[in-house]
């Protein structure tokens, strides 16, 4: 059940993004049809203490879907914190969907981190700009309680759908009997993942590329 809480945040999040979606699609040099059509962006070289972009790709099986969605990533070091600002474009029309740092991009995803909603308009481009540590000092623990492990990296991204419904009716799941659920939102019943960093290598991911 969704509380009234990220109903909210999710309202709040989709008119934000039908005036944001005008100013990314300029920003990225695209208008109406042609943000779908987009390429991903190619990594640049990191330097430190600069900005460095990279981009999101399809996960396994989604560009057979979704054969124009793609994203970019910008992460800017701070002294205390980063700053890491997310675009999507080629996604379905208004769909939602959930934004984790993970330590690999594909399957099993190992240590993951809820970060944020990204909410596509009716372009199907949407964007979110959340801050935190997005660098090689980037990690998880678990000394103890209900579950216990040692400190583990995460310098990946991973997009999830929101529901599991609109990749199930957009054809992404040939051959299953119904939609797949996958634990990847807040209410952990989310669809598929639609994008990650499997550009990078799994034990290098782009956010090992971000020094403060």
């Amino acid at each position: 059940m969704i509380t009234i809480k990220q109903l909210s945040r999710r309202s709040l999040g989709a008119a934000a993004v039908a005036a944001a979606g005008a100013t990314l699609a300029v920003s990225l040099g695209l208008t109406g049809a042609s943000a779908a059509t987009a390429a991903p962006v190619t990594a640049a070289a990191p330097a430190s203490g600069h900005s460095f972009t990279f981009a999101l790709v399809p996960s396994p099986g989604i560009k057979a879907c979704l054969p124009h969605i793609g994203g970019r990533v910008t992460i800017t070091p701070g002294s205390q914190n980063d700053l890491m600002q997310v675009s999507i474009f080629g996604a379905p029309r208004n769909a939602e969907f959930d934004l984790f740092v993970i330590q690999q991009p594909d399957k099993p995803f190992g240590v993951s981190w809820y970060q944020t909603d990204v909410n596509a308009n009716s372009h199907g481009v949407g964007s979110a700009s959340v801050r935190g540590v997005f660098d090689r000092e980037t990690f998880s623990v678990s000394p103890g309680g209900t579950t216990t492990f040692a400190p583990t990296h995460q310098y990946h991204l991973g997009l999830w759908f929101n529901s599991p419904k609109v990749p199930f009716n957009l054809g992404c799941e040939p051959g299953a009997p119904a939609p797949v659920v996958t634990p990847f939102n807040g209410e952990q019943h989310a669809g598929i993942q639609a994008l990650n960093t499997a550009e990078f290598p799994v034990n290098a991911g782009p956010l090992s590329h971000v020094d403060r």
